[in-house]
């Protein structure tokens, strides 16, 4: 990535300026997710949508890289050394940087629904809710494999630690029986209201996560 005003280059992953006019600068982040229009308009049905009408013209329901969501393919352009522990085009949720770095596996994600695990100490949450198109399978986007949803949290509303488990296209926490939307809110039940915390997480291939992170733990 570069950024128009002094074309300094920038690691996606990082936030970080490797080159240029910024180089050393580093940006904010803040949680972000992937999730399907369904979702965010059953949560948010005031929300802003972007435009199409860009003053350009594209497509933007058509995929440029048919086939790049494939397990068994080696990452396009990819020149460096894969970390073997997993196969390069393996998706996983990364969380964390630095001290504790964690990846975990997609599939298995997938058939448990939530994960629990700890970064840096501290406990998360991690769910994943189907009903998500990959972008990156076929020519049009929409009718890429579902791939699904995820969001990581940290797992207390008010003084309490909470577990979840997934009930059909929402979460369930154990204590009281609240149930939660993908974005972390209660939406129902005694807790309704509630937000937990985001945790920044990044949906990716494991080739991209273990080049900048190659000490992560692999969670299954």
């Amino acid at each position: 990535m570069y950024d128009r005003q002094t074309e300094s280059l920038w690691a996606h992953f990082t936030a970080q300026s490797l080159a240029g006019v910024l180089a050393g600068q580093e940006l904010d982040t803040y949680p972000a997710a992937i999730v399907s229009w369904a979702s965010w308009r059953d949560a948010h049905p005031d929300g802003l949508v972007l435009s199409r009408e860009t003053g350009y013209t594209r497509d933007y329901g058509v995929n440029p890289y048919l086939g790049y969501d494939d397990v068994d393919e080696q990452p396009f352009l990819f020149r460096g050394e894969v970390d073997g522990r997993l196969a390069a085009m393996e998706r996983v949720v990364a969380i964390g940087r630095g001290d504790d770095p964690v990846a975990v596996r997609l599939d298995p994600l997938a058939a448990a629904g939530v994960v629990e695990v700890t970064v840096g100490g501290e406990p998360v949450t991690v769910w994943h809710l189907p009903g998500t198109a990959s972008a990156l399978e076929q020519a049009d986007t929409a009718a890429g494999r579902d791939v699904g949803a995820t969001g990581v949290f940290r797992p207390v509303a008010g003084s309490d630690v909470l577990t979840f488990t997934r009930d059909d296209d929402e979460f369930v926490d154990d204590q009281t029986g609240s149930r939660w939307d993908i974005f972390g809110t209660a939406v129902e039940g005694p807790l309704t209201g509630e937000t937990l915390g985001a945790v920044e997480h990044v949906d990716t291939f494991w080739f991209a996560w273990a080049a900048y992170e190659p000490s992560t733990r692999i969670e299954s």
